[in-house]
């Protein structure tokens, strides 16, 4: 678990901006759930027999009424129970998106953390595969808006897991096939071969790859109304002109899962290069006790996306002051809050001086500030109710002078000084 210090989290906070506005095109609405939910909602929704709630879930005793309790390993299942509680499909379809901390206890890598996380995205009550293509399109929107597409860093890989039926026969001939090589199994997937045999599929052993590769496909038992969803998502990504690969070794690492799941990947951020996965899963309303109705849905990792962000070249950009007030004098100190709370309450962005120091000391910090303008007030000026300005950052000609403008006048004249000396310096 790790601190944002201010210089990053103002990255943090011009990607928050931009996903904000990217979410509202599309329709999407806020929702916030609690970081501590029942553990039984996450063993339900996500799978007894997953990595998550095996070995990854923080979860702990509440010792005043011995409820067993989990900070949220991600997203989904907190949105499902927070809509079938509300009652909030009673009013029809909704499009949630939610944005927060999520906890898992995996080994720390590039971009991954204990305490991570997450923009997640869900669309619920929407059946056929125009609402799965939309959240893939989303997502490509949302690269090029963070200017990570350019050179293609970022792949799209699709595939269908189908319906729980389809995936019961692929179920038995994968445990069969496995059963006849079980000594070129490693103990996890030896553990794994009668509980959920569909994650041998996604392991990372080297050594199991030809195996893996040689599996049968789920895709060879995908039922008429399965292939006719999958190649519906295709269709549109064609007409979108949006390149995607089919993975047939794609599976998630959750349960609730079924016909279409993506991935966002990447091969700048080390062997875990997803940055954004997703997929269909119309059972989960149900399983978590609502009226069944279907559900599509995304999480992306922020820490992964800003760490790939930056490494696209992309910095942080801090935005200056537009003064900077210093101050001198018991009477100046008392006139110089009055000032600065009256530029605020005008739009101005100012920073006023606190912690004393000499004139000298003080223009220091104003010009380090990247203000464009210092607002100078003394004794003089305090008894004159006025201020004097003096432009810190000079035009391509000469520098501006000087001047002493009235307390009345300064609002006005401020943002005129503010224009000219832009303009002069050719930023506007």
């Amino acid at each position: 678990m790790n601190d944002i210090l201010p210089a990053e989290a103002e990255l943090w906070e011009q990607f928050e901006e931009i996903v904000r506005d990217w979410l509202r095109a599309y329709g999407y609405r806020p929702i916030r759930m609690p970081m501590v939910e029942p553990t039984p909602l996450f063993a339900r929704a996500i799978g007894a027999v997953t990595d998550i709630v095996e070995k990854e879930m923080y979860s702990f005793e509440d010792a005043l009424n011995g409820e067993k309790l989990t900070l949220r390993p991600e997203g989904t299942a907190s949105c499902v129970r927070a809509v079938l509680q509300h009652n909030m499909l009673y009013e029809g379809p909704k499009r949630l998106w939610y944005m927060g901390p999520m906890f898992r206890h995996e080994r720390p890598q590039k971009g991954r953390y204990r305490q991570f996380h997450q923009v997640g995205v869900e669309a619920l009550g929407f059946s056929g595969p125009d609402i799965d293509a939309e959240q893939i399109a989303m997502c490509a929107r949302l690269w090029d808006d963070l200017g990570l597409n350019a050179g293609g860093s970022i792949r799209l890989e699709i595939n269908s897991l189908g319906q729980s039926e389809e995936r019961a026969r692929h179920r038995t001939a994968l445990i069969a096939y496995f059963e006849q090589h079980r000594e070129e199994l490693d103990a996890e997937a030896q553990r794994r071969l009668h509980t959920n045999p569909l994650r041998i599929l996604d392991t990372k052993n080297p050594a199991m790859q030809g195996l893996v590769e040689a599996a049968p496909r789920l895709l060879d038992f995908l039922g008429d109304e399965s292939i006719k969803h999958f190649e519906g998502v295709q269709q549109i990504l064609k007409d979108l002109a949006l390149p995607y690969k089919i993975n047939p070794r794609l599976v998630r690492g959750l349960d609730y899962y079924n016909l279409t799941v993506f991935e966002w990947v990447t091969d700048k951020l080390g062997a875990q290069g997803t940055v954004c996965a997703g997929g269909r899963y119309d059972g989960l309303v149900a399983q978590l006790g609502g009226k069944p109705a279907p559900a599509c849905g995304f999480a992306m990792g922020v820490e992964r996306l800003l760490a790939l962000w930056q490494d696209e070249g992309y910095e942080n950009e801090t935005l200056p002051p537009d003064a900077y007030l210093v101050h001198q004098g018991e009477a100046a100190g008392r006139f110089a809050f009055r000032v600065a709370e009256t530029l605020r309450d005008a739009g101005f962005s100012v920073h006023l001086h606190c912690g004393g120091g000499s004139f000298k000391s003080q223009m220091k910090k104003a010009d380090a500030s990247g203000a464009q303008i210092a607002l100078i007030i003394g004794d003089d000026e305090a008894a004159a109710n006025a201020v004097s300005v003096k432009p810190l950052r000079a035009g391509f000609d000469q520098p501006l002078a000087q001047s002493k403008i009235s307390f009345d006048e300064l609002a006005d004249r401020l943002g005129d000084i503010i224009f000219s000396m832009e303009d002069d310096n050719g930023s506007l």
